[in-house]
């Protein structure tokens, strides 16, 4: 099994790797294979609703979200981290996830999503819930923890001091963990549950 671990800090080894790192040594423990991609330091545009991947499953934009979709497709679950910046996930993060989730066609179902954002102080449920939405939208269900899956810290030194937060992230790994075995399990026993066609309505007709 693998998870992919988005870091969507500009900081390579700030407060939102450190809560990431914490989960990435419960899935060891768990025999899950983890791989951290670094979001946040890249330039990505927003997504520009030209069209262009339903022809062509893939979007226009050749960059950091293409190589993802792939790992995407075959891992077991996804993990977005963000810090907080006016009470919302960086940009760049979210600009990636638009166009992620947009561009990737793949059958999502089933995947197992989780979110965690970190803050000096606040902003950080509605920033939570935000990351959140990529995921039920997308049939995926969503790892919580003991709490809000949210870490402390203006760095990552203060982020270590929180041990609440770090304890946060290790209850958070460890039922994604479960949640991820057990879904294989099921999806051997019973199959993944039918699908009815899609109904679309607009509001303005």
């Amino acid at each position: 099994m693998k998870v992919l671990l988005i870091n969507g800090s500009p900081h390579a080894k700030g407060s939102t790797y450190t809560a990431l790192n914490e989960m990435e040594k419960i899935f060891a423990e768990n025999g899950i294979e983890t791989e951290l991609i670094h979001v946040g330091n890249q330039n990505i545009r927003g997504c520009i609703a030209c069209g262009s991947c339903k022809k062509t499953g893939k979007c226009a934009f050749d960059d950091l979200v293409n190589e993802t979709a792939g790992k995407f497709k075959e891992c077991d679950g996804l993990v977005v981290g963000s810090p907080v910046y006016y009470a919302s996930a960086n940009a760049t993060v979210i600009a990636f996830l638009d166009r992620l989730f947009y561009s990737a066609h793949f059958d999502k179902t089933m995947k197992v999503g989780a979110s965690v954002v970190s803050a000096r102080r606040g902003g950080l449920s509605a920033t939570f819930d935000e990351l959140n939405k990529y995921f039920t939208i997308s049939g995926m269900p969503v790892a919580s923890s003991q709490y809000w899956n949210s870490i402390h810290g203006n760095n990552a030194d203060e982020a270590l001091k929180d041990r609440e937060g770090l304890q946060v992230m290790r209850t958070l790994a460890g039922n994604m963990s479960f949640l991820m075995k057990s879904i294989a399990l099921g999806k051997k026993e019973y199959g993944l549950p039918e699908k009815e066609e899609k109904e679309w309505t607009n509001f303005i007709r």
